[in-house]
């Protein structure tokens, strides 16, 4: 395991997100564009077996099921070589949903293209979008890295999911999230 910070070379703050196609472990396709009512969409580059993403899942969770009336959309990403890393398959991907109870849709990148496109380096690593499709806020969700939200003194992603909900300024600095590499190809 290596532990790797979010990188800012390909996507920041004002940039356009890339547009994608991908797979649901639900059998639907889904992109951008699905979620075009939505007011914020939170893109979660994530995996099954990080220790990093592990203990925010049920934040995850808890995220979509707070803000999600007020027009947030969660998508989480997998994009890990799963022939090296068997437990990010396909099939676990479903299995840790359910043991999870993932209420947002969960989606195999199976090329890691839509990684690449986002500049997405690392597990957990989210990029917060305001309903046009633009970054307002990339890294980390708190200061609890590698440990539950509740073990947290900060809470980053919040301030900045309640800015953009309110059609505000989004002014939190954006500060690495940190966890496992992507396990490319």
């Amino acid at each position: 395991m290596v532990l790797t910070s979010s990188s800012y070379t390909v996507l920041s703050r004002g940039s356009i997100a890339p547009n994608f196609s991908l797979k649901g472990i639900d059998g639907n396709s889904y992109s951008l564009s699905d979620f075009a009512s939505k007011k914020a969409i939170l893109v979660i580059f994530m995996c099954n077996h990080c220790p990093y993403v592990q203990p925010k899942m049920d934040y995850f969770v808890d995220l979509q099921s707070r803000y999600g009336p007020s027009g947030l959309q969660i998508i989480g990403i997998n994009s890990n070589d799963a022939e090296k890393y068997p437990e990010d398959n396909f099939e676990k991907m479903k299995e840790y949903a359910k043991k999870y109870g993932f209420n947002f849709p969960y989606l195999f990148d199976q090329t890691q293209q839509v990684a690449k496109s986002y500049g997405a380096v690392c597990t957990p690593d989210p990029f917060l979008l305001d309903s046009k499709h633009i970054v307002q806020y990339h890294g980390r969700f708190d200061d609890a890295h590698g440990k539950s939200h509740s073990k947290a003194t900060t809470s980053e992603m919040e301030d900045a999911l309640n800015a953009v909900l309110s059609a505000s300024q989004v002014s939190v600095p954006s500060l690495p999230s940190m966890g496992c590499n992507i396990k490319w190809k």
